[in-house]
C-alpha cells in the first residue's frame, strides 16, 4: 500500500531546525531552497496513539505490515536529490513498503524493513529516498561492542564537534513527531533497551553529517547521500564529524573513537541548490 501525504514547506518549521541545529546557516526566505537532507524534518510521524508500539514507534502506519518484534530502530537511509525543495512549495510524499528481509542473528530473529519514499512538487519528483529500519527482539544485554577506528580522527581532513543534550533531542522529536521512548525516557532506554543513556536520533545525525559535508564541499551541489548507523550515539557526549577533503565521506565518531555512523556523499559541480 502507498500512503500519500501533502505538506507545505513552511519557513517556520525549517527555522525550528535551523535555530536549534544549524545556527550558522542563513535564515531561509520565501522561495529559498531547503538544504539537501532537510526534507527529513518534513512529514512528521502522524500515527494515531492507539497505533503506536509500546516503545513509541509506529505499529500500524499503513505502510509496513505489523511486525511481531518489540524493538524498532533506524538503520540508515539512501537518498537521491534531483532538484531542490523550496520554502512555500506544496510537496507530496508517497511512501510504500520496500524489501522486507528476515534473518537470524547471534541474539535471535531480526527483520530488516525498507520504506521507499518520493517527494514531488507539481508532479515532478525532486527527491527519492529509501529509509532502512530494523526490528529486533527484547534486549538481553548491552549492544555489541562498536568498531573502534582511531585513524578516522587522526587521518581526517576536517573535524566538526557536535554535542547534543536533552533539549536538542526534545526539539528534534517535536519537529518530527518522533515518540520513540529511547530519545526522552531514560528509564526505558536503559532498563528496556539496554542502552547506556538516551539515544541521539539517527535521522538527526544523518542531517548533521550532510550539513557538515556541504560546508566543506566548495559550493558543489549534493546529489546523493547514503547513511548507515553502526553504533548508538548518546546524549551529552562529544560526537566528532570527520570528513575527507572532497567531503565525499563523513564518519560520526564517539568519544572513545567508536564509529557511530558513516555517510557516503555524491556531488555535482553544477553548484549548490
Amino acid at each position: 500500500m502507498t500512503v500519500v501525504r501533502t505538506q507545505a514547506v513552511d519557513a517556520a518549521h525549517a527555522e525550528g531546525y535551523r535555530g536549534t541545529f544549524a545556527a550558522g546557516q542563513s535564515p531561509l526566505t520565501a522561495s529559498g531552497a531547503l538544504p539537501p537532507a532537510w526534507e527529513g524534518i518534513l512529514f512528521p510521524f502522524a500515527v494515531p496513539f492507539a497505533d503506536l508500539r509500546p516503545d513509541g514507534t509506529p505499529a500500524r502506519d499503513g505502510i509496513l505490515p505489523e511486525i511481531d518484534l518489540p524493538r524498532r530502530m533506524y538503520a540508515g537511509e539512501d537518498t537521491v536529490f534531483e532538484a531542490p525543495l523550496r520554502i512555500g512549495d506544496d510537496v507530496t510524499q508517497a511512501a510504500r513498503a520496500g524489501t522486507l528481509t528476515e534473518k537470524s542473528g547471534a541474539r535471535g530473529r531480526l527483520v530488516f524493513a525498507d520504506i521507499e519514499r518520493t517527494f514531488a512538487v507539481g508532479g515532478r519528483v525532486v527527491a527519492r529516498s529509501t529509509w532502512h529500519d530494523v526490528f529486533l527482539g527484547a534486549a538481553d544485554g548491552p549492544p555489541r561492542s562498536p568498531r573502534i577506528d582511531s585513524a578516522a580522527v587522526a587521518d581526517a581532513d576536517w573535524i566538526e564537534l557536535v554535542h547534543l543534550d536533552a533539549r536538542h533531542l526534545f526539539r528534534f522529536s517535536a519537529l518530527t513527531g518522533n515518540t520513540h521512548l529511547v530519545h526522552y525516557d531514560r528509564r526505558w532506554a536503559q532498563d528496556v533497551e539496554g542502552l547506556a543513556d538516551l539515544l541521539v536520533h539517527g535521522p538527526l545525525l544523518r542531517i548533521l553529517m550532510a550539513d557538515a559535508a556541504r560546508r566543506h564541499a566548495g559550493g558543489r551541489r549534493m546529489t546523493a547521500l547514503s547513511v548507515r548507523m553502526t553504533a548508538p550515539a548518546f546524549v551529552d557526549t562529544d560526537i566528532r564529524l570527520c570528513g575527507s577533503a572532497e567531503a565525499s565521506r563523513v564518519l560520526a565518531v564517539g568519544p572513545g573513537d567508536e564509529v557511530l555512523a558513516t555517510a557516503e556523499i555524491a556531488f555535482s559541480d553544477a553548484g549548490a541548490f
